[in-house]
């Protein structure tokens, strides 16, 4: 799986897009950073019980409410890939859930794959910035981001358990769902921050081209190494490194990020 079996093929890209489209770099932009980190917090998965967080995370999601997986004994859902992955959590601190999940699938022995070699290896036609062309432990993937439901709009008549509706408004005050759009932003920039963190100069994504488009709103500009596939939905492959990311953020994000990589270099102390 690329960045995200779940946000790259739902309606969730709408919400996304739309929240982002909509919006000017204004002082809501400004002001994002504070209203974030007043409701969510992120974290490394620095314990098992933190890992296994987000595998539920990903079965609630992927499992049982989209099918995209076979629903597992035990609640969890996992793949080959975790082994060599660094995970990261959003937590909603009034209500002490965690919202969402998302990890970095690095090449941590010889022989490792990246999910997009090993599945979507052929959609790569830009051979500058193929893996291949990179030090193996300079290269990561961002995926299996997952939002749980309650965190971001859903609409019953779309397909099963899946959508852009409302949030349970009567559980959330006003200010705290103007956060929920940017969950996934967050997730983006803490698996930026654990990649730069751990040494990654590289970074792989398969996406649907109008998420990598609605992302450019906000200064995250992927470049794209590809013709879209069929991939769980049209998908194309993206590469991003930090001098692209860091250097297009809009200020209103710019701050955002400033505030989430504080919090996560502290934890990624706690994996060496």
């Amino acid at each position: 799986m690329s960045w995200n079996k779940l946000l790259l093929n739902t309606p969730i890209i709408g919400d996304i897009t739309k929240k982002i489209a909509s919006m000017k770099v204004s002082n809501e932009a400004y002001n994002i950073a504070e209203h974030f980190t007043q409701f969510l917090e992120p974290h490394v998965a620095t314990s098992q019980a933190l890992k296994e967080e987000a595998f539920k995370i990903r079965h609630n999601v992927y499992c049982e409410e989209l099918a995209f997986e076979d629903v597992k004994e035990g609640g969890q859902e996992k793949d080959e890939f975790d082994d060599q992955s660094i995970f990261s959590l959003i937590k909603h601190k009034p209500s002490d859930n965690y919202t969402s999940c998302v990890r970095i699938v690095k090449v941590r022995e010889q022989g490792q794959l990246l999910p997009i070699e090993k599945f979507c290896m052929k959609a790569i036609t830009n051979e500058e910035l193929h893996p291949d062309r990179f030090n193996r432990d300079e290269i990561c993937e961002i995926s299996r981001l997952a939002v749980k439901s309650d965190f971001r709009r859903r609409k019953t008549d779309q397909f099963k358990g899946s959508g852009t509706g409302v949030i349970q408004e009567n559980s959330y005050s006003e200010v705290e769902l103007r956060c929920f759009p940017f969950i996934a932003i967050g997730l983006y920039m803490a698996a930026a921050t654990m990649a730069m963190n751990t040494g990654i100069r590289h970074a792989y994504v398969m996406m649907e081209p109008r998420l990598a488009r609605s992302m450019k709103f906000v200064g995250i500009k992927f470049h794209q190494l590809g013709e879209p596939i069929d991939y769980h939905g049209l998908r194309a492959p993206y590469y991003i490194n930090p001098e692209i990311f860091l250097s297009n953020l809009t200020p209103g994000f710019k701050n955002l990020y400033k505030a989430i990589e504080k919090d996560i270099c502290k934890q990624l102390k706690d994996l060496d």
